[in-house]
């Protein structure tokens, strides 16, 4: 779902989402993630914003729910600011345009024209160049769109992050659509744009793992992050001693809660 600021131009967004594949809209004034902990002074600020290239693992899905959303935070900051551009996508199988490449291109385009007039320009004329929208454009077109917005000289830095990738289906399709994505984040690398930033999160299934070790990205388990476990550990404490509605529990049922949940996150 792409998040539109209330200053944003959001007549024009909306209809370049019918255009690019009816990418749902929601307009809101932030994005909405959890809070949950993640260890290590917040994995060292995104290992400093996650440099050029970062990919984070972690053994189960939904790492949106609390991981990323620490990345995000600082850079939604520095949006706000007019010191960067953000794009999100969230992969999610349950939902057809959050877990193809078209989806994932729709968003990103429509996130980072949302705060820029130099990159709402671009998609403006592309716009205009598909007969006032009565032509969709392919995936190839997308991305090329993309690529012109990111070229753009004297902007500035761009950071994309693609939670769950492993959401995005390998199980049918000739390519699948999580092989489109690979292939796209293959060409996304090769565009050697100084103040992009991409983070990718995900399980480490084979075939993500192949394509990321070829690429120039700062691989992270976080599961085997040190302090990772006990991050949980505080957090679980602190949900289950100031939960009004556990005031009555025993401290020995508590305490097993919180043994329970903790084992059972496997680091996450």
């Amino acid at each position: 779902m792409v998040t539109l600021s209330q200053n944003g131009n959001r007549p024009a967004q909306i209809r370049y989402c019918g255009f690019m594949g009816n990418v749902s809209v929601r307009v809101s004034n932030a994005p909405i993630f959890a809070e949950m902990p993640i260890s290590n002074s917040q994995l060292v600020r995104g290992k400093a914003l996650f440099g050029m290239f970062i990919f984070l693992q972690l053994r189960k899905k939904n790492l949106c729910d609390w991981s990323s959303s620490t990345i995000v935070e600082d850079i939604f900051e520095m949006r706000k600011r007019g010191l960067a551009s953000l794009a999100f996508f969230y992969c999610d199988f349950r939902d057809v345009n959050k877990k193809n490449l078209r989806g994932l291109l729709s968003s990103v385009l429509l996130q980072l024209c949302d705060h820029s007039d130099s990159y709402s320009n671009i998609l403006s004329k592309f716009y205009s160049s598909h007969g006032d929208g009565s032509r969709e454009p392919s995936d190839d077109e997308l991305v090329g769109c993309l690529e012109d917005i990111l070229r753009l000289p004297g902007q500035a830095p761009a950071y994309i992050i693609i939670d769950g990738l492993d959401e995005c289906p390998d199980t049918f399709g000739m390519p699948s659509p999580r092989e489109k994505v690979l292939v796209f984040l293959k060409g996304l690398v090769n565009y050697h744009v100084q103040n992009l930033h991409v983070c990718i999160t995900s399980r480490p299934e084979v075939d993500i793992q192949s394509t990321i070790n070829c690429l120039p990205f700062r691989s992270v388990s976080l599961h085997n992050e040190s302090g990772q476990r006990q991050d949980i550990v505080n957090y679980v404490r602190s949900i289950v001693y100031t939960d009004a509605k556990l005031e009555r529990w025993r401290p020995e049922d508590k305490e097993l809660v919180i043994d329970v949940l903790t084992n059972k996150a496997d680091g996450m």
